[in-house]
């Protein structure tokens, strides 16, 4: 029989409240307030295990400055040096992966969570998740939205503010609500 967490990496609907769920969520939770709360003064190797604790398997280049929440953490694969500025929210339901040296700005969310188009399927309380891509050398401005089922490419630059409802290519700048392609960038 497949489990709840199974059909949530999968794709498919899944129930929220299973225990296994609701404890790696709070497991999350326990950590990103451990994260936020990392004295600013503190040695940098606290907040590196701290991160490594949430998302295992990570490169020590990464970096991320609080605060920082995620629902899960052991969904999010970063690069070399991928770097999250404060106040960044990934909703990590389905896998999230951010290639290396990629930049989030101040106040990006990332999120792979959905939930059914029609109400009736939406009255099960079932929800799903579409994995999120962002590629290599990506430069997401603060305060940009990236919407579940979206792949950036590599070297994009995203506006700050913009709203990512869906696949842009390589090497172009983006910006807007809805977020649209403005020109090509130099590779």
């Amino acid at each position: 029989m497949t489990s709840e967490k199974d059909k949530m990496l999968a794709g498919e609907l899944y129930d929220a409240s299973d225990a296994e769920l609701v404890a790696g969520r709070l497991r999350a939770r326990q950590l990103c307030h451990d994260i936020n709360h990392t004295r600013p003064d503190s040695d940098a190797s606290v907040l590196k295990a701290l991160v490594a604790q949430l998302m295992p398997g990570q490169p020590a280049s990464v970096q991320i400055t609080p605060p920082f929440h995620c629902d899960y953490g052991y969904n999010i694969m970063l690069g070399e040096g991928a770097y999250f500025n404060f106040n960044c929210v990934v909703l990590d339901v389905a896998p999230v992966r951010i290639g290396a040296r990629t930049l989030i700005g101040p106040g990006v969310q990332i999120y792979t969570a959905s939930h059914p188009i029609t109400a009736a399927e939406r009255r099960t309380g079932l929800e799903l998740g579409l994995p999120v891509v962002i590629g290599e050398d990506v430069w997401i401005g603060g305060g940009a939205i990236i919407c579940p089922g979206v792949t950036i490419g590599d070297g994009a630059v995203i506006g700050a503010g913009s709203v990512v409802t869906r696949d842009l290519p390589p090497h172009v700048l983006a910006a807007g609500n809805p977020c649209r392609v403005i020109r090509a960038l130099p590779q």
